[in-house]
């Protein structure tokens, strides 16, 4: 027992120090943002979503250069597969969350296209420094896209965000030099956090008998998702719905695009894929990506019912993961189960919904072209 006991409390040390370097990383950062007078739903895609993703990426690029590479992908991949199942979830199970048109016509297809390209990068066994320039120069494009939307927003906009900066701010948190103080704070801990929590979970992985990849998609995965969960389910019992969401998604964009392709550009010979993650995993993760889209766009919100859907799909994934790992009998049924049955109801309830949206929309339609042909008449 003491030979888990020890990585463990490294571990749980190294999280604590990852969640109060995030958490300043994103104070420091989220008051910029509100300072410059850009958008919540701005706020939540990159700001937002950068800071709670920074430990993943300190894991990651830690993981790389210890020569760890199923753990990075691990964490990569079980991150973004907790954020939708999990962390959407438990956030729409407090408060439904509403969806801007923004989320479904650019960042959600973005996830989707960033989780496929993953894939494909991958299929020959690694991701390239060539590959991961590409991925960053993805993210450069969509960070400058996301803030030239938002700056772009009318005056009234602007002129409620500044209000709320002087209403939200205190004194000391409008002085940008500490902000930038407590970013640099942030990515310290960030770091050091980042080494104990590497250590630790290959020394756990070894004592255990498990793959480095199941530890990376479970116990750090969580771990590392922790300032998104935190952030995006106290936004929405505040009501600030698009930070809840866009955080989220954002989370996802980033962990492939600037994660992944930070960690590739700068580990020496990139990043090794396993063919488990080739052949499980990553495929799971384009899947539960594209499921966010037809349930956005049926109804502009995640309900609970859906909330509780996604959190449901995560049990059933780490409770396949756990039997995988300890060579269970079930494994097989369970997995057999959820593929020939579970997958399939669901997709007949999506498209369900998508086809009676479109139904209401094509009759919302009619009757406005039936309405303005009677005023003109």
């Amino acid at each position: 027992m003491d030979v888990y006991l020890l990585p463990l409390m490294w571990m749980g040390l190294g999280l604590a120090v990852l969640m109060l370097g995030g958490d300043l990383l994103v104070r420091g950062a989220s008051a910029l943002a509100i300072l410059i007078g850009v958008t919540p739903l701005v706020i939540g895609l990159t700001v937002v979503a950068f800071g709670t993703s920074a430990p993943e990426l300190a894991v990651t690029v830690g993981a790389c250069f210890a020569g760890e590479t199923d753990l990075a992908i691990g964490n990569v991949v079980g991150s973004s597969i907790f954020n939708v199942l999990c962390i959407l979830g438990v956030a729409a199970l407090v408060r439904p969350l509403a969806i801007d048109a923004q989320l479904i016509r650019l960042d959600v297809p973005l996830m989707i296209a960033s989780s496929v390209l993953l894939l494909a990068m991958g299929w020959d066994g690694s991701i390239s420094r060539v590959d991961g320039g590409i991925l960053f120069a993805m993210l450069l494009g969509y960070v400058g896209w996301s803030v030239y939307q938002g700056r772009r927003e009318s005056a009234r906009v602007r002129q409620e965000l500044e209000q709320h900066a002087l209403e939200t701010l205190p004194r000391h948190r409008s002085n940008a030099a500490l902000q930038g103080a407590l970013i640099l704070a942030g990515l310290g801990l960030l770091a050091l956090g980042s080494h104990w929590l590497v250590g630790a979970s290959v020394t756990l992985a070894e004592s255990l008998g498990v793959s480095e990849l199941l530890i990376g998609l479970t116990i750090v995965a969580v771990g590392t998702s922790l300032p998104e969960a935190a952030a995006s389910v106290m936004a929405a019992a505040r009501g600030q719905r698009e930070i809840a969401v866009g955080n989220a998604v954002g989370s996802n964009i980033f962990n492939v695009l600037a994660v992944l392709g930070i960690s590739a550009l700068i580990a020496p010979g990139g990043i090794a894929v396993s063919e488990a993650a080739l052949r499980f995993d990553i495929p799971v993760m384009i899947v539960v990506c594209m499921l966010c889209l037809p349930i956005f766009f049926t109804g502009g919100a995640i309900t609970r019912r859906e909330g509780a859907l996604f959190v449901g799909y995560y049990l059933a994934y780490t409770t396949y993961l756990v039997l995988v790992a300890i060579q269970s009998g079930y494994a097989r049924l369970f997995g057999q189960s959820m593929l020939l049955v579970v997958f399939p109801l669901t997709l007949i309830g999506v498209l369900i919904g998508v086809f009676k949206a479109l139904w209401r929309s094509r009759g919302t339609a009619a009757s406005g072209s039936k309405s303005s042909s009677q005023d003109e008449s």
